[in-house]
């Protein structure tokens, strides 16, 4: 099942941006990519930085766990958990050309910084652009992260 992308809040600048949001689309375990323009961004005569905010939506499985009832009663109880984390998304990326690893990650963010250096045609002096593109996981609800090891 393919990701759903929105892309609603994003201007559609950042070719590294869209790398990534091409490939996201395709990775398993993922039910909504949504992408914003962050306000960091800003331009100067001899740089652009832009930045960029992605949103992601893990899928949640149903696993079922043994329960007593009163103490007593033997049952069971249907927990909800979530498919994916943003330690293994992270894997999952870095395994991909033209991604890697990203520039700094924790267990609740990736952070990817790129630059390249442009120059327009019919001009003398080109500029640098820095594009920063940063992953969170959405909070969507109170789901476990990984279903236990039995």
């Amino acid at each position: 099942m393919a990701a759903e992308i929105d892309v609603s809040k994003w201007s559609g600048e950042g070719t590294f941006t869209q790398t990534l949001l091409d490939q996201l689309k395709s990775i398993e375990g993922l039910t909504l990519v949504r992408v914003e323009d962050a306000p960091a961004s800003r331009s100067e005569a001899d740089y652009n930085f832009m930045s960029n905010e992605i949103f992601v939506v893990f899928e949640t499985g149903v696993r079922r766990e043994p329960v007593r009832r009163l103490g007593l009663f033997p049952g069971t109880r249907e927990v909800p958990y979530k498919k994916m984390t943003i330690t293994e998304l992270e894997t999952r990326l870095a395994s991909i050309s033209g991604i890697g690893s990203p520039d700094y990650s924790d267990d609740a963010m990736l952070q990817y910084l790129r630059t390249e250096r442009i120059i327009p045609p019919y001009q003398t002096k080109g500029y640098k652009l820095v594009e920063l593109v940063r992953i969170y996981e959405a909070d969507t609800t109170d789901v476990p992260e990984k279903a236990p090891a039995h």
